[in-house]
């Protein structure tokens, strides 16, 4: 689950669980509850809004709620649930890539699979250097790449050795390995710090006062084809009065 909140004009969007060493598992509840936090977000945001999302305790999130998948009592059931799971995330990646302001990810511990690619779906990505890791466990459990983060990881990731040794190697990257690979802006030694620089860069962008919409569309035109996988369209906007 999860619970938005606004500083100002900075939007946080804190995964929640029921303690510390709660994993933040992508369930339909869990999916739901996100979906509905950054609509809202869309809903409010004027110029010069940011979001950030984080969350409590060791994880930010350890991916789909495979327990529940294998809780259908059977091969095929499991198999189903965990379809209607990847099915269910793609709007959430496409909410990111369509709404209107800057958004940052303030990772302050483990993010595999689909909680990886929820903090890369965001524009910035920070991640402590000393607790946690970057993960898609996806070779290693035996399962293929939902198309959308295929797209999202060719889109995000520049380098062809970095994609390889994230998706192909299935590689537990830290803080420092993430920074040098390219994987996050920066990297800091506590929770505290992960949360006062990305709260200080969310400020920085929403005192830009952009317009939301154009943001949005500049955003998913760097994205096309990710866009097209998740089935948003490109639009040309103007916002400035005088053009």
């Amino acid at each position: 689950m999860c619970t938005l909140e606004k500083h100002g004009d900075v939007f946080v969007l804190t995964l929640t669980g029921s303690s510390d060493v709660d994993e933040h598992r992508f369930g339909p509840s869990a999916i739901d509850s996100i979906l509905s936090a950054i609509a809202k977000a869309k809903a409010e945001a004027t110029p010069g809004s940011a979001l950030i999302t984080t969350s409590h305790g060791k994880f930010f999130s350890n991916g789909f709620d495979l327990a529940w998948a294998q809780a259908a009592g059977s091969r095929a059931g499991a198999r189903e649930r965990l379809l209607y799971m990847v099915e269910s995330f793609r709007p959430v990646v496409a909410a990111m890539m369509d709404l209107p302001m800057p958004t940052v990810a303030a990772v302050n511990g483990h993010a595999a699979a689909a909680g990886f690619t929820l903090a890369l779906s965001h524009d910035y990505v920070i991640m402590r250097r000393d607790k946690g890791v970057l993960y898609m466990s996806e070779v290693d459990i035996g399962a293929t790449l939902p198309d959308y983060f295929a797209a999202l990881f060719r889109a995000k990731v520049g380098s062809a050795t970095a994609r390889r040794d994230v998706l192909l190697r299935a590689k537990k990257i830290k803080g420092e390995e993430a920074l040098r690979m390219g994987l996050v802006e920066a990297v800091y030694d506590s929770e505290e710090q992960v949360a006062e620089a990305s709260m200080r860069l969310a400020k920085q962008l929403a005192g830009r006062k952009w317009a939301g919409e154009v943001y949005a569309e500049i955003r998913k035109s760097l994205y096309r084809d990710l866009c097209g996988v998740l089935g948003l369209d490109i639009r040309a906007v103007v916002s400035n009065s005088k053009l």
